[in-house]
């Protein structure tokens, strides 16, 4: 091996060092997916109990048994004030929402950087199998979940199948 093929490996190992340092896996692994984790969870969480609240409500109001027309105001104005309370979710899990989309974006950068630094591309994938039975099985039962732009399906197409 020539000296100059030696220095290129060496400055191309020296390269791929600092590419490593830069991602700082061990932030990412020990806060910041965690972190993630954690928000959603809280996000989930936040939903369900702001969903049972709120269906709760409904269903008490329909379950109003009144004597005058101000006893029942008063009690369907009482439920909506719950509704309203339960409805502030929403603030709280965007503002959970977006730091997660924050670190996800953090991880994004530095995946990039890091592929441009060690000039990788996207090779063939190793074959995991447990990957390969969830895509199977979310075709199967076409869990694709709601698209980003709205739906896939036009909703008149959707009527039909139950018509």
């Amino acid at each position: 091996m020539a000296v100059n093929e030696l220095r290129e490996i060496a400055d191309y190992i020296t390269k791929l060092k600092r590419g490593i340092a830069a991602l700082r896996a061990q932030e990412l692994t020990r806060d910041r997916i965690p972190m993630a984790h954690d928000e959603l969870g809280s996000v989930v969480a936040a939903t369900a109990s702001a969903t049972n609240r709120i269906m709760e409500s409904a269903e008490a109001m329909l379950a109003i048994k009144a004597k005058t027309l101000d006893e029942y105001r008063n009690q369907v104005e009482a439920h909506i004030g719950d509704i309203f309370e339960a409805c502030t979710f929403q603030d709280i899990t965007g503002q959970r929402i977006s730091k997660v989309v924050e670190a996800l974006g953090q991880l994004e950068k530095r995946l990039s950087q890091f592929s441009t630094v060690v000039n990788v591309r996207d090779g063939e994938a190793e074959h995991d199998p447990e990957e390969a039975r969830r895509k199977a099985r979310a075709e199967k039962l076409m869990l694709n979940g709601p698209q980003l732009k709205g739906p896939a399906t036009p909703q008149d197409a959707i009527d039909a199948l139950f018509s």
